[in-house]
């Protein structure tokens, strides 16, 4: 088993910028992929980045530019950077992982952090 605990939501203007984070813990061992999906109000959950142990990253085409996710192996880390944040990034932000290097079927969820941004 893995556990995620997120953190870094919150309330940002827009054009502002948010860092979350997620740390694993657990059989971390097995884990490739981590990443992050999003899911707004009234919408399906959809995937926004991930990376995998070998450092490739992947966005949404819709994202690309204004979103950065890093990972630092040593703390079982995956941050998200978010920039230039729109009312439309107004979600929840869940962090994913994967025994595999990608993240279509992720094995383990977080449980969410709320991201809000005000025009």
């Amino acid at each position: 088993q893995v556990q995620l605990v997120e953190s870094g939501g919150g309330l940002v203007q827009a054009g502002g910028s948010l860092m979350l984070s997620c740390t694993a813990s657990g059989s971390i061992a097995s884990i490739d992929a981590m990443g992050w999906y999003r899911q707004a109000p009234g919408k399906q959950r959809e995937w926004v980045a991930r990376i995998n142990n070998a450092g490739s990253t992947n966005y949404a085409d819709s994202l690309k530019g204004r979103f950065t996710i890093f990972r630092d192996n040593a703390k079982n880390t995956v941050y998200l950077h978010t920039n230039s944040l729109r009312p439309e990034d107004t979600a929840v932000y869940y962090c994913a992982c994967a025994r595999l290097p990608s993240l279509h079927s992720p094995d383990y969820w977080g449980q969410g952090t709320q991201v809000t941004v005000s025009s």
